[in-house]
């Protein structure tokens, strides 16, 4: 199993490429950031610096959208950190909650999504890609060139298309019972359209946050400092929700039904702990959407994540032990993970 360690752009941009650089020295394979211009720094100008910091990690936002930047732009950009550093990005894409929502406009329709990661992908290959009616290609690309575009998706319709279109699935929860619904899904769709399902990278991202022991107060402060997560991928379940009502065969109320003392979101406080909007998630989703506990317990639903399929765990590291966590996933973790 590959591990991947997400952060969000918080100033200054010299911690993050400090904390990425810590993570690769820990056997981390991924180094992934938030990409959303109005809440945190400009991301792809921070991978350039933490890919010449770097030797082997590989780069990309966890999610950027086909809302807020045009694509020929985006394939540029990670073609030429490719160009630069060889073939060290992956294009993390969905909908654009946060970077569309906070800009006053929707997120991203799944059409949208369909035709931005062929345009994004082919010209990051150097292919031709055809921009509403206008061919182009990037001259400049040299042969080898390589883009992977990893897809995020919850409901029917996106695991749908992830499995059928994307080069990997992004999962923003590590409860066990959900990834093995949603990754049976997303290689069904990939089976269904003619693709081997092994083709598609599967990827879980959950906050991690390892104690010393599984003492309650220990695990209290883990949870509350893990708890935004609940709020955060609550954002994506409401949109579910209205969509295909509160109970639906096509969405599992594992996922639903935790919400319904959701009363809505702030977003100057997404994704950090100590956010007051998430209050209304309970402990049992904590735990189930999360990764908390002394080592042994993050070894144990790991290795159970790996037996579904699941190619890669990205840490959310957004707590007050950023540090210790890489260190204690570096040190024990990942080392009896993938012994």
């Amino acid at each position: 199993m590959d591990f991947g360690l997400v952060l969000q752009t918080d100033p200054p941009a010299s911690r993050v490429v400090s904390l990425m650089k810590r993570a690769e020295r820990n056997g981390f394979r991924y180094g992934w950031t938030f990409d959303s211009a109005v809440l945190w720094q400009e991301p792809f100008v921070i991978y350039s610096q933490i890919l010449a910091n770097t030797r082997k990690l590989t780069v990309g936002p966890m999610v950027t959208n086909p809302g807020t930047r045009t694509w020929e732009v985006t394939a540029s950009t990670f073609a030429t950190l490719n160009d630069m550093f060889g073939n060290r990005t992956v294009c993390g894409i969905g909908r654009g909650d946060s970077a569309m929502r906070v800009a006053g406009r929707r997120p991203n329709t799944l059409a949208r999504i369909s035709e931005a990661m062929k345009v994004i992908r082919a010209l990051g290959r150097g292919e031709e890609a055809d921009l509403g009616g206008t061919k182009i290609r990037f001259p400049w690309i040299r042969e080898g060139a390589e883009l992977p575009v990893w897809m995020a998706a919850y409901g029917p319709k996106a695991l749908k298309m992830a499995g059928e279109e994307a080069d990997g699935f992004i999962l923003q929860l590590a409860d066990l019972y959900l990834t093995e619904y949603m990754v049976n899904a997303v290689k069904d769709a990939a089976v269904a359209a003619g693709r081997d399902p092994s083709e598609v990278t599967i990827c879980v991202a959950a906050p991690a946050y390892v104690t010393e022991d599984d003492s309650p107060e220990a695990l209290a402060h883990a949870r509350d400092q893990c708890r935004w997560f609940g709020g955060m991928v609550g954002n994506h379940v409401a949109d579910l929700v209205a969509r295909y009502g509160e109970h639906s065969a096509q969405v599992p109320g594992e996922l639903t039904d935790y919400i319904r003392a959701r009363q809505g979101y702030d977003y100057a406080h997404h994704g950090r702990s100590g956010n007051p909007d998430t209050a209304f998630v309970p402990d049992e989703i904590v735990d189930r959407f999360c990764v908390i506990g002394p080592v042994g317990k993050h070894i144990e639903k790991l290795t159970a994540l790996r037996a579904l399929g699941v190619d890669q765990f990205a840490v959310y590291d957004m707590h007050d032990a950023q540090e210790a966590t890489i260190e204690a996933y570096g040190h024990h973790v990942i080392p009896a993970v993938n012994s």
